[in-house]
């Protein structure tokens, strides 16, 4: 079954769906490194934030060693809490979502419907930043689904 959208924004629903048919297929681990990529890809634009980005970084790293299994889900969880306290001290909507879309990315290692939520939020930062693109937003669609295609290919290969 497909999944909603938790949040409201512009988008490109057809690759969305085509998005979601890969992920539902995507094992959790695939889903986390693809998330985390869609947040890096996003973090730029909150670069006017006045913040502190090594919890960011923090929670990247926890993710990657939850990836390993080398930390537990409830690390990975309280990293996603500690960047979502960051991004309510945002001064701008567009860093508060893109610092969003990292929380959601780095919480995929505690449930993986993250990674859908991590998705929409890096589209959601893009409407902001570029309102009524939706050139843009099929930009960024087209680049996870991409990406995600990407991921996937190279965990079946290891």
């Amino acid at each position: 079954m497909p999944t909603q959208p938790k949040i409201k924004f512009s988008d490109y629903p057809d690759l969305r769906i085509e998005i979601d048919k890969l992920y539902d297929n995507a094992d959790q681990v695939t889903l986390a490194k693809w998330a985390i990529g869609c947040a890096k890809h996003i973090l730029p634009l909150a670069k006017n934030e006045n913040i502190d980005f090594s919890v960011i970084e923090d929670g990247f790293k926890i993710n990657k060693q939850w990836q390993a299994g080398k930390s537990t889900v409830y690390e990975v969880r309280h990293a996603g809490f500690k960047i979502h306290a960051v991004a309510r001290g945002c001064k701008t909507s567009i860093g508060k979502h893109a610092i969003r879309t990292a929380g959601q990315a780095v919480a995929v290692g505690h449930m993986r419907d993250h990674a859908m939520v991590c998705s929409d939020y890096a589209v959601k930062t893009i409407d902001l930043t570029f309102p009524n693109d939706l050139n843009r937003i099929k930009e960024e669609r087209q680049w996870q689904l991409k990406e995600l295609k990407k991921q996937i290919l190279e965990n079946q290969i290891c």
